[in-house]
């Protein structure tokens, strides 16, 4: 009897509607993500090919080949110093500047407006603004002659290249984050800050002691999630350095984008991906398990 009432219970109206209410966002998750994961998962394990026909089961053979390619292995390396360079400070200065913005200053509001600008700017104009100023006649160079140093070739030296793609895209982020932090100093009481100032703390130690620790949830999201949007960076690396100079920008998304669209080897693009999708899977589980820990 029990196992039968369970069963009906699935057909009441209530449960029946709320299925019927969830059912175009179910298709529409199944349509544009979980078919098209189930299917890079699938790719990954084949030769790949633009037509069914072309596609043959290879097994594990692709990522055999990833894990002794030496590209692959610099391309990581690059994608780790690219992402952590990237991360570090588009943390700190929005963090900073949110602070700063918190306080009752004039201006206040346009300061917010402008500082969102790079984060609704076309990163492809902005790429291209970039590669302007840092080309070797551009106006950094020309700067650097009026203060009497020697220029720097930014996007043919494999030193100084990476920095230029890290330096747009910690700018790019700057915005989001802001908002993000701002956001969560409104949650901090004002009654700390206020009790504070009663035991004589002076600014550093209520930053130290109040808003970092009120802040920690949205350090955390924000920390992962400038992490997995600079994971998926392309455009900066497509628009400025094309992978180089010597392979030394050729970070995880235009390395997948060139195995699968220049050399059409989309069981081996597809296994790359694959790989990408789980260091993003395991930045999100961390900072959900972060996240409800706190």
């Amino acid at each position: 009897m029990q196992k039968q009432v369970n069963f009906t219970s699935w057909l009441d109206k209530d449960t029946f509607a709320a299925w019927l209410f969830l059912a175009p966002a179910l298709i529409m998750l199944g349509v544009f993500l979980f078919y098209p994961i189930a299917y890079l998962l699938y790719l990954s394990f084949t030769t790949g090919s633009f037509t069914v026909e072309g596609i043959q089961w290879i097994g594990l053979r692709n990522y055999l080949r990833l894990f002794t390619d030496s590209d692959f292995g610099q391309v990581i390396s690059n994608t780790i110093y690219f992402t952590i360079a990237t991360v570090i400070p588009a943390i700190i200065i929005p963090l900073g500047l949110a602070v700063l913005l918190n306080q009752s200053i004039a201006g206040r509001g346009i300061l917010r407006a402008a500082y969102f600008i790079p984060s609704i700017t076309s990163l492809v104009a902005v790429g291209l603004g970039f590669r302007w100023l840092f080309q070797t006649e551009g106006p950094v160079n020309s700067w650097l002659l009026q203060l009497g140093i020697h220029p720097i070739p930014w996007l043919s030296s494999t030193v100084w290249a990476m920095p230029v793609l890290i330096l747009l895209s910690a700018w790019k982020q700057l915005g989001f984050n802001l908002v993000v932090f701002l956001a969560g100093l409104q949650t901090i009481p004002q009654s700390r800050y206020e009790a504070a100032e009663l035991d004589g703390a002076n600014a550093w130690a209520k930053f130290c002691y109040i808003t970092l620790p009120g802040l920690r949830p949205t350090i955390i999201f924000a920390t992962i999630t400038t992490a997995i949007f600079t994971l998926r960076s392309f455009e900066q690396v497509y628009i400025i350095t094309g992978g180089g100079p010597l392979n030394s920008t050729n970070i995880l998304v235009y390395y997948i984008y060139e195995q699968a669209f220049a050399r059409f080897e989309f069981g081996y693009a597809a296994a790359a991906a694959t790989i990408l999708l789980a260091i993003a899977a395991i930045l999100v589980y961390l900072q959900l398990k972060i996240w409800r820990s706190d």
